[in-house]
């Protein structure tokens, strides 16, 4: 049992070190949710804790996922070819209960999701947060990370997340936006709603987004919700 979130625990080791899945399983799942975490902390993170508690009612078992260098404690992330490298050693597990698995992620763990999903097998990509851009740098554009995936795939972002805003993502990509909250899906005080309202936000348009008419692994419908 994992005491910060509840669920239980495989350690996995990779190139990189151990990686550490936390489990939160549905009774009668369908599907996997893997989700990785950023790159300024792990999977205590408000949308990812939001996600595990709500979605295993819907059938979703959801695995997340501490990348190597968290687990040993350090404070840096490595370069993304580590991360990538460590997250392909670890998919076998998360394909183990023999389940679609959608893989995911907030700002870097989308990233990397993005990269390797379509290689590893999986259904679709769950992008949290996605860093389109570095602040204040538009032109530094990752928009082909997320055109590059070649599967069904999903945008939760903040409505004023200095990564990229919602409204500067390319014509075409499903996107949900969570008004106000910031990269961390933080919402300021002036906010018209609260934060467990936009987690119901988040969690409900994946919940819908996973179980709309079965056809979500087969293709995906490009617009915005």
């Amino acid at each position: 049992m994992n005491a910060q979130t509840g669920g239980t625990a495989d350690v996995v080791d990779t190139p990189a070190g151990e990686a550490r899945i936390t489990w939160h399983h549905a009774k009668k799942a369908h599907t996997v949710l893997a989700l990785g975490h950023g790159a300024g902390g792990g999977i205590e993170a408000r949308d990812l804790r939001a996600l595990a508690a709500a979605l295993p009612r819907e059938g979703v078992s959801v695995a997340l996922v501490e990348q190597p260098w968290r687990v040993a404690g350090k404070k840096l992330a490595p370069a993304p070819r580590t991360l990538d490298a460590a997250w392909r050693a670890l998919w076998p597990a998360l394909a183990r209960p023999g389940l679609p698995v959608v893989a995911g992620g907030r700002s870097a763990g989308a990233r990397v999701a993005c990269r390797t999903a379509r290689e590893l097998g999986a259904h679709a990509v769950l992008a949290l947060s996605f860093p389109l851009h570095p602040p204040g740098k538009p032109e530094k554009s990752r928009a082909d990370e997320l055109s590059g995936v070649g599967l069904p795939v999903l945008v939760v972002q903040g409505g004023r997340d200095p990564f990229g805003r919602p409204e500067e993502f390319p014509d075409g990509t499903r996107l949900v936006e969570v008004a106000y909250a910031d990269h961390g899906f933080a919402l300021p005080k002036s906010a018209e709603l609260t934060e467990y309202e936009a987690m119901g936000v988040l969690t409900g348009s994946v919940s819908r987004w996973l179980a709309r008419d079965g056809n979500l692994f087969r293709k995906g419908a490009a617009g915005r919700e």
